[in-house]
């Protein structure tokens, strides 16, 4: 599969180019990238052995060689070139977060209800992730009754830190152009749709869909009008509620979920490398300490995003959690929030998970 990107920043830099180098040239390979800056083009094209570069998102939508199209813009800048590819008869691979409006979100869906090519957007969930979902609908752990996700970490300057030494350019956290995530005018949104989209997609991905929000955000460090720290109350179609919290003010980068159920709980990310089960040690005594039953994860290892994405390209089928629907599913969810936390009421989701 021949691969063009859109965008030429961080997030191709750090993990889509290296990403498709790790799966072997016999299966991927990227042959044309695009973005404004020459410096890191030919960073990039250098660095990674891509051959041409273009600074107009044209000539890759154009190409016959280009089977997939992946777009790594800025988040306010994905759905319009995602829709061109699909139009022009591309796989594609969207970076996360989709958008946010939601008449983006149905045009994208429009879009690739329309197409028989492969279209897949971000997040791409783990084993520990996938094999949640299964356990609860399993019911391993009797009925599900509650859950908490968590992702967030140290904030978009901490990110771009790490952008600058990968391009080996010069960082400068007081230069507002090198941190645009801050600015309203450009970003739109904050650390909700940056980050809390993870916490979301993974209580989505696990427990479905979701009927009504309740937020709470707030700006509690970073230098910027928008949310800095948010917490979502998810009621679920199936009567559950989750909680999904975010933020760019915890450097110590928490990335953890937990699901409460009738007979046990499920657990990830709390002091403990992989996915647990955890049983009552007694049904009619309290103090009695919980079994403690490490989930096996190989049998949920869809590898990496990128070949996960061609796993599905191969087979003529659509992600079966990373698609539009899902994606825009999760962008009502954080719109809501974003209303919720504005209003002080609970708002309605009408959009479906699946």
């Amino acid at each position: 599969i021949r691969f063009g990107i859109i965008g030429a920043g961080g997030i191709a830099r750090i993990m889509h180019l290296p990403e498709i180098a790790g799966l072997g040239q016999a299966r991927a390979r990227v042959i044309l990238i695009q973005g404004r800056k020459t410096s890191r083009l030919r960073h990039l094209c250098d660095r990674f052995g891509v051959p041409h570069w273009t600074h107009h998102e044209d000539h890759v939508l154009s190409d016959p060689d280009v089977d997939a199209v992946i777009v790594a813009t800025p988040h306010p800048l994905h759905v319009a070139p995602g829709i061109r590819a699909i139009r022009a008869g591309k796989h594609l691979f969207m970076q996360k977060p989709l958008c946010a409006s939601m008449a983006e979100a149905d045009a994208f869906v429009k879009a690739a209800s329309g197409t028989k090519k492969t279209v897949m957007v971000l997040p791409h969930f783990a084993p520990p992730v996938v094999g949640a979902r299964d356990l609860v609908r399993k019911k391993a752990i009797g009925r599900a009754s509650a859950a908490y996700a968590r992702t967030s970490h140290g904030g978009p300057e901490v990110y771009y830190k790490q952008v600058s030494d990968a391009f080996g350019e010069r960082f400068d956290p007081r230069d507002k152009r090198d941190l645009w995530f801050f600015d309203k005018k450009k970003a739109d949104v904050g650390a909700l749709f940056d980050m809390g989209v993870y916490s979301v997609s993974f209580l989505v991905a696990m427990l479905g869909t979701v009927r009504r929000v309740t937020g709470i955000v707030r700006t509690h460090d970073k230098p910027t009008p928008l949310e800095d720290t948010a917490t979502l109350i998810l009621e679920f179609a199936s009567g559950i509620y989750g909680t999904a919290e975010t933020g760019w003010t915890d450097p110590v980068c928490t990335w953890q979920f937990r699901i409460h159920g009738t007979r046990g709980n499920l657990t990830f990310g709390f002091g403990d490398s992989g996915l647990t089960r955890w049983t009552p040690g007694s049904y009619t005594k309290e103090g009695v300490p919980p079994k403690r039953v490490p989930v096996r994860l190989r049998p949920y290892d869809r590898g990496s995003a990128h070949a996960h994405f061609l796993d599905c390209v191969e087979k003529g089928i659509q992600p079966p959690l990373s698609h539009a629907r899902a994606a825009r599913h999760v962008t009502e969810i954080l719109l809501a929030g974003l209303e919720s936390a504005k209003t002080g009421r609970p708002v309605p989701v009408h959009s479906q998970a699946e």
